[in-house]
């Protein structure tokens, strides 16, 4: 349900975009009565979400009163939960990062396990920023598998056992929640952080397995369950010995997972047991490991190459493990993606590794719980409360 033009909620915006930072600002560029948007300032003012200052330069008389957002008593948290690591950071309404933390944790420990974790960590990173956990508004969360965004619940993902329907926001008192797969929430964190200005954005992450999340004109988009971009279920042609953890063969994550490339290195006789040792092998100069990230690079460039012709993005960012050896895989993904895509559709685009690294989830998962706290809907729901 949309608010009504011109609401606390329009205004609060307003107000966060700088593009009103006086009442007479708000009252020009919303059209509304001097008095109405007083009432709507001074509504926000005593909910605690602007604050009034005398910092304005006067054009004669009396100095105008500037608006901002007031970020004290607000806070967020975005938490990446993958299959081996917790990361957790804390942010204001502005998007600064007040405090962070990253822990080794397997996701396989069950929802009471690593929930509790959380939760611990959530407070000492809010004692040691100096907020009550009070302050705590929101919260985003990022799972290693498929979710129902509407509920937050985990739909079967199988690196997760115990997870799924697990009620996640029910666990997290206070605090309104988010659920979404961990891809989704760093397509959204590389988005807002590196390609803003960008409508059309595809981040694939490349780990032990492989996902996509994609950005259509700024809006994340997730499909009609939640399930779009999942690319690591797409079948690759000639590899049809090649079993997949969904039941399925040939599927890419399957050939070019991190997963999958350790398993080849070990059959050819290199230690390799996960995407963490795939990069080591890289790293260290092992040519058998150069050729398998780089052939697994143009298979994922196949998929990618359909998915170019299909949804033209303007930038396809390469995140996940895999891509700390980004210039080898990379290779591999242009070589075959500006082959096989229309020249039209790649004119203009650009493939590259991601630039929020690491933080990529929590830094996403921290802006879908602030643009969720500071949505207009949301924000009219706290002044009528």
């Amino acid at each position: 349900m949309s608010s009504p033009p011109g609401s606390p909620g329009d205004v609060l915006t307003l107000i966060c975009a700088g593009s009103a930072t006086t009442r007479s600002d708000l009252a020009r560029l919303t059209g509304l009565a001097r008095s109405t948007i007083s009432q709507r300032v001074d509504a926000l003012i005593e909910r605690g979400l602007v604050e009034e200052t005398d910092s304005g330069e006067s054009t004669g008389g009396r100095p105008p009163r500037q608006l901002r957002l007031h970020t004290d008593d607000h806070t967020v948290a975005g938490v990446d939960l993958g299959a081996t690591h917790c990361r957790i950071a804390l942010m204001d309404l502005t998007g600064r990062v007040l405090g962070e933390c990253e822990d080794p944790l397997h996701i396989a420990e069950g929802p009471e396990t690593v929930l509790a974790h959380v939760d611990t960590q959530l407070d000492r990173l809010l004692g040691e920023a100096g907020r009550p956990r009070t302050a705590l508004k929101s919260l985003g969360v990022g799972v290693p598998g498929p979710v129902e965004f509407a509920t937050g619940r985990p739909n079967n993902p199988p690196i997760m056992p115990g997870w799924n329907d697990y009620p996640i926001p029910d666990y997290f008192a206070g605090a309104t929640v988010l659920v979404d797969n961990d891809v989704n929430v760093m397509a959204l964190g590389e988005h807002r952080n590196a390609f803003a200005a960008t409508g059309h954005l595809l981040f694939v992450k490349v780990g032990t397995g492989i996902g996509c999340g994609i950005v259509a004109q700024g809006a994340l988009h997730r499909g009609a369950s939640g399930s779009a971009g999942d690319i690591g279920h797409i079948r690759v042609s000639g590899h049809e010995e090649a079993g997949c953890r969904c039941g399925n063969s040939a599927c890419l994550e399957a050939v070019a997972g991190g997963a999958a490339i350790a398993r080849r290195l070990t059959e050819l006789g290199f230690a390799a047991e996960s995407g963490a040792d795939v990069v080591r092998l890289v790293q260290s100069g092992n040519t058998q490991a150069l050729r398998l990230v780089r052939e697994a690079g143009r298979l994922i460039g196949e998929v990618l190459a359909s998915l170019v012709n299909f949804f033209n993005p303007e930038v396809i960012v390469i995140g996940g493990a895999l891509s700390r050896v980004h210039e080898h895989l990379l290779a591999g993904i242009r070589e075959t993606v500006y082959r096989r895509s229309l020249p039209l559709a790649t004119h203009h685009l650009t493939i590259v590794p991601s630039r929020t690294g690491v933080n990529a989830a929590a830094l996403g998962a921290g802006i879908l719980a602030i643009e969720h706290y500071l949505s207009p809907e949301n924000i009219n729901r706290i002044i009528n409360a």
